[in-house]
């Protein structure tokens, strides 16, 4: 019972160094996004942006953060557990320059076969897009490699519970792209677009470098020595390769969202506002959900390598109830206050009125999804706990079918009640299916996960979200939010609207 306490008081003080550091990170990837709308507002140059940004960040997700990590830990808390120091960091090494010598490859591909890359995520879009697109694509493709780095580098930290520096890299990027969006900067180039394309590829190298000292300091030496043929870097490879789908199966689905929002038929801006959207319901994920998933993966890897399987039930059981406990409000929220909050975050500069409108109409369907997504990041990596990519891997592809389908059903036969929310609702929707079908797999495999005391749970926290739900709906019509015109006003009703939502739900749950 101790054994099980020790943990979870684990999970939660990582979770809490994490959630504290990334609240600050996305509270400077706001100021970064409400830059990039001011300066761009939801226009066609504004859509070639994203585009451009999508590939690599995408790529990054998938080949760094995604398979690359999930399947690295695993590996290296066995060498950890049952090699030499010196076996291990000799293993650590060489993965580190053979995975830098593919990512220099990925590249040098990419910048070359830019426009191709281009085409493929943009494959029903606008020709001006696609043009604008390219050049800003090939300025900020090499933050590939550097990112990929850097992701590798975090995943070595956190196997030595070392949270608080890796996750504090992004604020790196957001600083890099607010001081590239200043006019005194900008103006050097060619246009803004080009300006924050730069800032990103800077970004990129200074969360690697960033992450050097404690990498040297734990032990890396950096002994250069590419090896394929080495069995720890194999083994990360066999991992790999079916996990680029299943542990990246979100960002898969944000490929398939970003081609069908540049079809011709959707307004111009949808690929900016589905951007912006997801950013609003990023700030819930990685404010907590991420957290508690960068935190479970170790400790569970060490669990599933030292036989633990009843410990790995119920880490992940409990990571689960404590994530719905935040995601679930944060939907019902977000689903109520979309438009309030677009207008106070990003109505500014270029961002007008109809650029709102559009985001709040994405936000409506990403926010039904929010408990969903959260839930891929916990699930996923228990499987590769164990080192099973397989059982992910063809559920992906499953869901990945779904999430197409949905969004040919949305946009050749309902576009006019959708219109550019129908990926946003696709996706939200093919996430479910994903959460579900793992989940069973799971439980069929591993045995019981306290399924009633989680459904339990579950159905509190939905109570109790529902009447913060009717509070923040009745507290929203009688402030008369629209027709307040000064913004200092607007700020104030906004945050009592938040904050006593927040003190409602959590006064709630209490009772």
């Amino acid at each position: 019972m101790t054994h099980i306490v020790t943990h979870k008081k684990q999970i939660l003080k990582s979770a809490s160094i994490i959630t504290i550091i990334t609240v600050v990170s996305r509270i400077l990837g706001y100021v970064r996004d409400q830059r990039l709308t001011l300066l761009l507002g939801t226009t066609g140059i504004a859509d070639s942006f994203i585009l451009a940004y999508r590939i690599p960040n995408i790529l990054r997700r998938l080949v760094g953060e995604g398979s690359m990590t999930a399947s690295f830990i695993p590996v290296f808390t066995d060498y950890m557990r049952n090699r030499s120091r010196e076996e291990t960091w000799t293993f650590a090494n060489r993965l580190f320059w053979t995975f830098s010598v593919v990512l220099a490859g990925l590249t040098v591909l990419g910048v070359i076969f830019s426009p191709w890359a281009v085409r493929l995520f943009s494959m029903f879009g606008k020709n001006q897009v696609q043009i604008e697109a390219v050049y800003l694509n090939r300025l900020m493709f090499p933050y590939i490699l550097f990112i990929g780095m850097a992701a590798l580098a975090m995943a070595i930290l956190n196997c030595f519970h070392v949270f608080g520096l890796p996750a504090a890299t992004p604020i790196l990027l957001n600083i890099s792209f607010i001081v590239f969006s200043v006019a005194l900067v900008w103006k050097h180039f060619s246009s803004p677009a080009a300006a924050l394309a730069v800032g990103v590829l800077i970004g990129g190298i200074l969360q690697f470098f960033l992450q050097l000292p404690q990498l040297i300091h734990r032990g890396m030496n950096f002994k250069f020595g590419v090896s394929f043929t080495d069995p720890g870097v194999r083994r990360v490879a066999r991992l790999m390769v079916p996990g680029f789908v299943g542990i990246g199966i979100a960002q898969i689905n944000l490929l398939v969202d970003t081609i069908f929002a540049n079809a011709k038929r959707m307004p111009e801006g949808s690929l900016v506002s589905l951007y912006v959207a997801d950013r609003v319901t990023e700030l819930v994920l990685g404010g907590y959900a991420i957290a508690v998933a960068t935190a479970i993966l170790p400790m569970m890897a060490h669990q599933a390598s030292a036989g633990d399987y009843e410990g790995m039930k119920k880490t992940f059981g409990f990571s689960l109830r404590i994530v719905c406990f935040i995601t679930i409000p944060a939907a019902v929220g977000l689903v109520i206050l979309r438009e309030p909050i677009v207008q106070v975050l990003f109505q500014h500069g270029r961002f007008v009125a109809e650029s709102t409108r559009l985001t709040a109409r994405a936000l409506l369907y990403y926010s039904m999804g929010l408990p969903a997504f959260a839930a891929v990041k916990l699930i996923v990596p228990a499987f590769y706990s164990t080192q099973d990519t397989r059982t992910p891997v063809r559920v992906a592809v499953i869901t990945l079918l779904v999430n197409v389908l949905l969004n040919v059903i949305f946009l050749f036969y309902f576009f006019p009640k959708f219109k550019n929310g129908g990926p946003a609702l696709a996706s939200a929707l093919a996430s479910y299916f994903n959460v579900l079908v793992l989940f069973v797999v799971f439980r069929l495999r591993f045995g019981r996960l306290g399924t009633r005391e989680i459904l339990a749970s579950v159905g509190k926290i939905a109570m109790c979200s529902a009447a913060m739900g009717a509070l923040c709906w009745t507290a929203l019509r009688y402030s008369h939010f629209d027709l307040i015109e000064t913004f200092l006003t607007r700020l104030v009703v906004f945050i009592a609207l938040i904050g006593g939502a927040t003190l409602a739900y959590l006064g709630l749950a209490w009772l």
